[in-house]
């Protein structure tokens, strides 16, 4: 890709939620060119603070900070929200990760933002989307992993799921969430449109996502793919192996020419 002009460029997404995926998503756009415009409440994104903190700042959030400008704002207050608003009217995209209602509680929801900036793309990610029966319930990572299937599958059969030692939803989501605003950007942009859209992110959705034959498998066949510790059900030689050495080695001969070649090596 060229190094002098990114295709984002001339874009502003304005970043309005905490923590992980929202903020990863705005990474992502950073990443492409768009100018990111972090909000953050007083005192900072939570975030700021996790882990290997060096000068002040922990080194995620040098990290997933990056490429971004950043600006302070008590959305709580009646100024902070005014200020709000008024970057929102000059964006192409907003990207939002609080619990559902609560960005039309401060007077900022898409449909209030329609008239002010009608091209505006809205993504929002949540735990279970915007609507449903469990949209109300807050969303993390580590339970709509476990909501989307992919705990179940994970770990030794007969022993409890295990958790990735990283918040493997809130990344999903965030790529989700990216692909959507692009997608949107590029419905804006054709002739007979000119209008943004609402792109509804849900976590357990973008887990759900990740779950490739597990759901035709039980729906056509009835089979439900149990875990299987360190291997993929179904295909061999794919697993972890320990070396004279004591270190490990991971082997991916799941195809028949890997196989093969494999076994040659061998």
């Amino acid at each position: 890709m060229s190094q002098t002009v990114r295709p984002l460029e001339g874009l502003r997404v304005i970043e309005m939620g905490q923590l992980l995926a929202g903020p990863f998503t705005g990474t992502i756009l950073a990443y492409f060119g768009a100018e990111v415009i972090k909000v953050e409440p007083p005192g900072g994104d939570p975030i700021r603070g996790w882990r290997e903190v060096r000068d002040g700042t922990s080194l995620w959030y040098r990290s997933l900070g990056r490429n971004k400008k950043s600006v302070t704002l008590d959305l709580k207050s009646e100024q902070g929200r005014a200020l709000a608003l008024r970057l929102l009217e000059t964006a192409d995209v907003v990207v939002e990760n609080f619990r559902p209602g609560l960005m039309e509680s401060w007077g900022m929801g898409p449909e209030q933002l329609k008239e002010r900036n009608p091209g505006l793309v809205y993504a929002r990610i949540s735990g279970y989307g915007q609507t449903g029966p469990y949209s109300s319930k807050p969303g993390y990572a580590s339970v709509t992993e476990g909501f989307g299937g992919f705990r179940y599958i994970n770990g030794e059969p007969d022993k409890a799921p295990v958790r990735p030692n990283i918040s493997m939803g809130d990344t999903v989501a965030a790529i989700h969430a990216a692909l959507g605003i692009a997608l949107a950007l590029i419905q804006r942009a054709r002739p007979d449109s000119g209008k943004g859209q609402v792109v509804d992110v849900a976590l357990y959705e973008s887990v759900f996502n990740l779950m490739e034959g597990i759901v035709p498998e039980y729906d056509g066949a009835g089979v439900v793919r149990e875990p299987s510790g360190t291997t993929v059900t179904g295909i061999v030689p794919t697993n972890t192996y320990r070396c004279d050495d004591g270190k490990y080695v991971v082997i991916g001969g799941n195809g028949d020419s890997i196989f093969k070649r494999l076994m040659a090596a061998a």
